[in-house]
């Protein structure tokens, strides 16, 4: 790829996290991109998406990729539905979804595809589930928690490795999200200028948190 158009697509450089609770799944992202990761190009990005009514996704790497991986995951979902006459489970929708990404990355390209997502959803049955997908199509299921390929993922994993504990409930996963987003965005250049947090329980996806930095500038002798 040409030096001066890499360091000028717009990229998701950025802090994600996803925790597992005892009662759901909590995701959270911060709101900056940029572009090569030196110039802020957009301080209020939506880096968390709802693709329907169970499923919601967070998304590091190139923009463009991350979005548009979104919107066809959106459409190939409605289509199983459709086919099968069952809606999919979560864990069908992230195998898909990585599939997409797998497929993608190994396409002959002048641009390389760079997209890894978080996928956190609803089952049928009330069962709440978290997934990791790559950038090269591989897919985990999380346990615990998970910062994906974000450029924030040191800080936020140092911070959960001491301070994640099981069967956290969803009110204190907020408390630990927003937490983790914050202590990444204040050492992540390509981090920042807010916090966003989502629930899933059994009663559906919710936006609870939607926080937004300012600069305040103060005199000092």
């Amino acid at each position: 790829m040409d030096t001066d158009l890499k360091k000028n697509i717009l990229s998701s450089g950025t802090s994600l996290v996803g925790i597992v609770c005892k009662d759901g799944v909590v995701m959270a992202g911060d709101r900056r991109a940029t572009a090569g990761g030196q110039v802020v190009m957009n301080k209020n990005a939506d880096k968390i998406i709802p693709i329907n009514e169970y499923l919601i996704t967070s998304g590091t790497g190139v923009s463009s990729d991350i979005d548009m991986l979104q919107k066809l995951a959106k459409a190939q979902l409605k289509i199983k539905e459709l086919r099968d006459k069952k809606r999919p489970t979560v864990k069908e929708a992230a195998n898909l979804i990585a599939a997409m990404n797998y497929k993608n990355i190994r396409q002959p390209t002048m641009i390389q595809f760079i997209a890894g997502l978080m996928v956190g959803g609803l089952n049928e049955d009330g069962a709440t589930e978290l997934y990791s997908i790559e950038p090269a199509g591989s897919v985990m299921k999380v346990k615990d928690f998970d910062a994906n390929f974000s450029s924030g993922m040191p800080y936020i994993l140092g911070l959960l490795e001491k301070s994640y504990k099981k069967d956290l409930s969803i009110e204190e996963g907020v408390v630990l999200a927003i937490e983790a987003i914050k202590a990444s965005s204040e050492r992540d250049t390509a981090s920042g200028c807010g916090v966003d947090v989502f629930t899933i329980t059994k009663d559906g996806i919710k936006q609870v948190s939607k926080q937004k930095s300012e600069a305040v500038y103060e005199e000092h002798n």
